[in-house]
């Protein structure tokens, strides 16, 4: 059985329908992409899985549980986190301030302290800026934030959009390193990327997704020798 199959997916926005009988699975450990155009529909299947848009219809099962009807607190409580397009991290507080809010579906404070940890082993930035308020660090240091307080929930999946938005370069490639990082840890990615290239440089399956609908599917190594995403998605 997938960690999380989506079957037959409706959604819309008033008499807008944004998603049209998407169906897709992720695999536990697996690191798969949806890539698409602009207004193609990722970001809203992000945001129905995570409980925060509910669907006209169709299912959305983690680990068994129907999801299509959950609050989006206890989908966290389940194992999934989600990282928002445009990172949303709290500009008042801290950057221990945010990591420590991550970790507020979780009681055990000794748990919760060795997680703090393992983030800034893998965040040493974060560590150098735990006091500093989180809406002065630069864009790539907010995006760090926002994986580390998704990471902070011990999810066993974790959704990503569009974590190398706005990014120099320089960041772009330490974001996906880091995704790297966080699926040889063990942790199952669902990644939006409007980098497709980066994004099927590192995934295993990948989606394309075309005015709501799944267009294509597949290996992402034979994806990204496809000559129809190349013209489309990749600019070759």
């Amino acid at each position: 059985m997938a960690m999380l199959e989506v079957k037959d997916l409706h959604v819309s926005y008033g008499m807008i329908q944004a998603i049209k009988g998407v169906s897709f699975e992720v695999n536990e450990g697996e690191v798969i992409t949806l890539i698409g155009a602009n207004g193609a529909g990722k970001t809203t299947i992000l945001h129905t899985v995570t409980g925060l848009l509910k669907p006209k219809s169709g299912s959305i099962l983690f680990e068994g549980k129907e999801l299509s009807t959950t609050a989006p607190h206890k989908i966290v409580k389940y194992g999934m986190a989600h990282v928002p397009e445009g990172r949303r991290v709290f500009a008042g507080l801290t950057v221990y301030e945010n990591l420590i809010m991550g970790a507020y579906t979780r009681n055990d404070k000794n748990e919760i302290e060795e997680s703090l940890n393992m983030i800034y082993k893998r965040f040493p930035r974060l560590e150098e800026r735990k006091k500093q308020l989180a809406g002065t660090l630069s864009g790539g240091e907010q995006q760090m934030l926002a994986m580390g307080r998704a990471l902070m929930s011990k999810p066993k999946i974790i959704l990503m959009d569009e974590p190398s938005m706005g990014l120099s370069p320089l960041f772009v490639t330490e974001v996906f390193d880091i995704i790297k990082q966080i699926s040889a840890s063990g942790t199952t990615v669902l990644l939006v990327e409007q980098n497709a290239k980066k994004a099927l440089s590192i995934a295993d399956r990948a989606y394309v997704l075309e005015t709501g609908k799944i267009a294509l599917t597949g290996n992402a190594k034979d994806l990204i020798n496809d000559d129809k995403i190349k013209k489309a998605y990749l600019g070759e």
